[in-house]
């Protein structure tokens, strides 16, 4: 059967084919986009081979370089002939890689730009070791020396057999172990032992000056505080005999190792994080350390301006804060909700409040920062300081940015969605059922709360994700409101009240802002904008799922009440 273009048309199929076409590309960018993230994020935690090469400069020297690629691009060869660098007569492109060379307290840079013609005489030799400090970045090298408090204790030297090599590295490995463990227990006195401390010490001094506010500081109460003070001091004198022991201990061993000009370097071990043989190593040994280090990028604390280390505590304040104003945004959201659908006078200011409510969703999220810090922060954090806690003014408690505000901020922004989305829920339920519930001798208020809500329930829940996704990624507000490039702990601790709403935290969204922009080791840096991109993509979408489910869950139970 022939159909005419203008039937066709008429039939609607052309739109059809159109809207499955633009979803279509829209599913094959985001998945684009996504892969480009992993690839060039999670490709970062790959051992790489570690060459070593001569390589000539533009003025005709030759040096020794080691490290390894990390990016590789074609340049014009107008562009190296403009550099003052010789290129064949016909080369229209010359290939030039980006080699990570690491040993920047030694060399000034971690990376430098290498011709792939420059290079001569490439090698991977399996002795090439790289430690990863704790400062100055990576360290390439060849292992020659270990020391115990500066005597040897094992050597190799060049000509000796790959098992005398072995010997001194499985001795490197050993010793290397030793120094993590007491790194951590240092860490572990330093951070929680005296950090308790010092929260005692301050509830004391706040105890003690809220007494004396309050006209009730008695000589007991004097005593009593003086008496604990002189405990707490017994207790870290204690704690720095037993650091002063640690520190000497963890400092006892170093190693020696040969850099690529022939360079003779001592390191000291509590400066290493670990080191690996990356050209020594097997696929499957490769794929063990590789996970290793993506468990250890999410479980780690920064280091070096965030270009090392890991990003627990950006992870643990972005799932904290997106929680906090879940539960903050959702009963204002549905209790907004409810009355303009179910109680307010369906009249001309009603329309204006869902038109002011729509238009709330499109103002600028900068603009909700500037409300949150001077409405939540310096009016009620503020007055909240005078009110309970003068004994520690002119220090602020809440009257600074802090989680409390930032979920309060966020919530604030979000509530517009959970209001319409659950608006949009309550008008979906019949009025009949309203009417059954009401004719069985149900109260209006029994009739809300245990029919319409439950079965509006999975609305409110997709007002909640939505709410969620907008939040998780916000960032403008947020440097207004509480979060930081480097906060010392989390918002949960062993410390009384335990959740520290008003201290700062680390959020994923500035994270990727400050190492992208703020980092002074671009190159450095790169790598870990795509890998924390693709962490926080992947704590959005698992707290989505988690809403998802219970959405489902809920829609499933409540489904029958709709037949």
């Amino acid at each position: 059967m022939n159909i005419s273009v203008k039937e066709w048309f008429k039939s609607g199929a052309p739109w059809v084919w159109l809207t499955g076409g633009a979803v279509a590309l829209n599913v094959i960018m985001v998945a684009g986009l996504l892969a480009l993230i992993a690839v060039r994020g999670l490709g970062h935690f790959w051992p790489a081979d570690v060459l070593q090469a001569d390589y000539i400069e533009s003025d005709g020297s030759r040096v020794v370089v080691i490290g390894e690629i990390a990016d590789r691009e074609d340049v014009p060869a107008i562009q190296m002939r403009e550099a003052g660098l010789e290129v064949a007569e016909g080369v229209e492109t010359v290939r030039r890689d980006l080699l990570k060379v690491g040993n920047r307290d030694l060399l000034g840079s971690d990376f430098r730009w290498v011709t792939e013609t420059g290079l001569q005489q490439i090698e991977h030799p399996p002795h090439l070791f790289v430690a990863e400090r704790r400062e100055w970045g990576n360290f390439y090298g060849f292992l020659r020396q270990v020391k115990q408090a500066g005597e040897l204790v094992g050597e190799y030297k060049v000509g000796d057999s790959d098992a005398a090599y072995d010997q001194l590295y499985a001795e490197l490995e050993q010793r290397l172990d030793r120094a993590l463990e007491i790194h951590d227990q240092i860490k572990d006195i330093e951070k929680h032992e005296i950090g308790a401390i010092n929260a005692t010490l301050e509830r004391l001094r706040l105890r003690e000056r809220s007494l004396e506010l309050q006209g009730k500081l008695t000589a007991a109460d004097q005593a009593d505080i003086a008496a604990s003070r002189a405990e707490q001091d017994e207790s870290y004198k204690d704690l720095q005999s037993r650091l002063a022991a640690l520190y000497q201990q963890i400092g006892r061993d170093s190693l020696v190792a040969e850099v690529s000009d022939g360079q003779i370097v001592e390191i000291e071990l509590s400066k290493v994080v670990q080191v690996f043989r990356p050209n020594a190593m097997g696929v499957a040994t490769k794929l063990g350390f590789y996970f290793g280090q993506i468990w250890a990028f999410m479980t780690d604390e920064p280091r070096e301006a965030n270009t090392e280390g890991g990003v627990f505590p950006a992870i643990f304040g972005t799932v904290m804060m997106v929680l906090l104003m879940s539960i903050l945004v959702t009963p204002f959201g549905v209790v907004a909700a409810v009355y303009l659908r179910e109680y307010a006078k369906q009249g001309t200011m009603t329309r204006l409040i869902r038109i002011a409510v729509n238009n709330l969703a499109g103002v600028p999220s900068i603009v909700y920062g500037v409300f949150g810090l001077g409405f939540f922060i310096y009016f009620l954090g503020g007055n909240i300081d005078q009110l309970f806690f003068p004994e520690a003014l002119p220090a602020p408690t809440f009257g600074t940015p802090g989680l409390m505000w930032a979920s309060l901020t966020l919530a604030l922004l979000t509530l517009p969605v959970v209001i319409v989305a659950t608006e949009e829920g309550l008008s979906r339920i019949p009025r009949s059922i309203r009417e059954g519930s009401l004719a069985l001798g149900a109260t209006k208020a029994e009739t809300l709360w245990k029919v319409v809500l439950p079965m509006a329930s999975p609305a409110m829940m997709t007002g909640v994700i939505l709410a969620v996704a907008r939040a998780a990624g916000e960032v403008a507000p947020l440097m207004l409101v509480g979060v930081v490039k480097l906060a010392p702990s989390l918002p949960v601790d062993g410390n009384y009240p335990f959740i520290h709403l008003d201290q700062k935290f680390m959020h994923l969204g500035f994270h990727i802002y400050d190492v992208g922009f703020q980092s002074p080791n671009v190159e450095a840096a790169r790598p870990l904008v795509y890998a924390t991109a693709l962490l926080l993509v992947v704590v959005i979408a698992l707290l989505n799922l988690s809403a998802v489910a219970i959405r489902n869950r809920l829609r499933e139970k409540y489904k029958a009440l709709e037949h």
